[in-house]
């Protein structure tokens, strides 16, 4: 069997577990197969992310400050858009098939007699995410990674990937999501993510809520960790658009770094670089000593974020990003405004059904001139007509599409040829996947950069 076969062979014995949405408040199954396998997670430095919105850009700007400083980095997020291996990157490309396939042999015998241990005492085996963190975890060693950077599956606490001790504990813009999962209010989310501080480390945070701001620095003097606040601490000075991106100016932990180019779209991604920028003088420096700026200008150049903002065609323009809950939505909305001068937005909005759709399609109401609701191809997809009527209700002209391909060439044709007019596609990672995929489709190629 070649190396592809075996890796996607690994994927399917994942996809026959309990999935990613099985999501439970415990990590001990984790731990009891890491501990088989000699705990590989603590074979190197771990900066672990976590947050609402906004985790895993922030994580692959830390990866990639990381790597311009010579270090060997494994990167953990999810979902992925394309093909699992996106998940589990070393030094800055997906995982090998062969070092992924190699690493599933390595565990295989430990998940089944961890599965034999949970059956005997009545519990179910070890789901799709508990066993992809292990597998994340063994491929990092097996390469082995000077530093690996991680993002939360979920919460933080009692995620899976917890089972690793943070150098650095990294907190994106905390607000609701997974309600039904980690509590109702901005305080009780903030109380799980905040089990990520580990003790003596140091945490690093995004402006917060002031009921977040105060569960975390509670938790990290708990800990004896240190935490440093975007804003009081460090802050994003300037962003101003430039070509393919925007020119940022930071104040960092340990100095002052003007100037630098980052190649992604939105104010946000100046605030996520800026906290970037911090968590990597705390791991590397221990907050006091400065970035290198060449070092620094180099890991920022060569990020990138698939599915954030990203560009996928032109002629007429087509943008992709996930915005899969109110708050990424609204900061999608105001990157359209500050970073295009398009006059029209022709939005094409598909939502899974765990998400808030009627806030999504709030926040995005006031830059959208069109809505072309669909379905992402899940089986959590929210139907097309409950996502249009929500727009109706907006307000907004829209009409219903059976599946992204027809929802996306009819966006194409009403922008055709109106230089004022251009299309997002967002409301899903599932949906952004489908849109990158599709615009490397062979019948797409004309008018389409992939």
């Amino acid at each position: 069997m070649n190396d592809r076969r075996r890796a996607d062979a690994v994927y399917e014995q994942l996809l026959q577990r309990q999935g990613e949405r099985w999501v439970e408040p415990r990590i001990e199954r984790t731990r009891r197969v890491l501990e088989y396998l000699d705990d590989p997670q603590r074979t190197y430095r771990v900066v672990h992310v976590t947050g609402t919105n906004g985790k895993t850009s922030t994580s692959r700007i830390v990866e990639s400050v990381l790597r311009a400083h010579g270090l060997r980095t494994g990167l953990f997020t999810s979902p992925h858009l394309e093909r699992y291996t996106e998940r589990i990157m070393v030094d800055g490309e997906p995982v090998a098939d062969a070092a992924v396939a190699d690493a599933w042999d390595e565990i295989a015998p430990f998940v089944a007699i961890v599965d034999d241990e949970l059956a005997a005492s009545g519990e179910p085996p070890l789901t799709f995410f508990e066993l992809l963190t292990v597998l994340a975890f063994v491929v990092f060693s097996d390469a082995p990674v000077d530093v690996a950077v991680i993002e939360v599956g979920m919460g933080g606490a009692w995620d899976s990937t917890n089972t690793a001790d943070g150098d650095v504990a990294v907190f994106a813009p905390i607000d609701i999501d997974h309600a039904d999962r980690l509590g109702d209010t901005i305080e009780a989310i903030a109380e799980v993510k905040a089990g990520i501080i580990k003790p003596g480390a140091a945490a690093v945070s995004a402006r917060q809520h002031p009921d977040a701001e105060r569960v975390l620095r509670a938790a990290a003097a708990a800990a004896g960790a240190t935490i440093a606040f975007e804003g009081a601490d460090f802050a994003l000075r300037e962003g101003r658009l430039a070509v393919g991106g925007q020119q940022i100016s930071v104040r960092g932990l340990a100095s002052d770094y003007p100037e630098l180019y980052l190649p992604m779209y939105g104010a946000h991604q100046g605030m996520n670089a800026a906290l970037a920028i911090a968590a990597v003088e705390s791991l590397v420096g221990g907050a006091s000593q400065p970035i290198d700026e060449g070092v620094l200008a180099e890991g920022l150049a060569e990020t990138t974020s698939p599915g954030r903002l990203q560009l996928v065609g032109v002629e007429p323009t087509v943008l992709v990003d996930a915005a899969h809950n109110p708050h990424g939505a609204r900061a999608l909305a105001s990157a359209l405004r500050e970073s295009f001068a398009f006059e029209e937005w022709g939005v094409v909005l598909g939502v899974l059904s765990d998400k808030d759709a009627a806030g999504i399609v709030a926040a995005l109401a006031p830059v959208a001139t069109h809505v072309f609701a669909t379905s992402p191809a899940s089986d959590r997809a929210s139907d097309a007509e409950a996502v249009a009527d929500l727009a109706e209700a907006a307000g907004l002209p829209v009409t219903v599409h059976p599946g992204l391909d027809d929802a996306a060439e009819a966006a194409r044709e009403w922008a055709a040829g109106h230089e004022g007019r251009a299309v997002v596609i967002a409301g899903s990672v599932v949906l952004a996947g489908e849109a990158i995929t599709l615009a490397q489709d062979e019948d797409w190629k004309s008018g389409w950069q992939s």
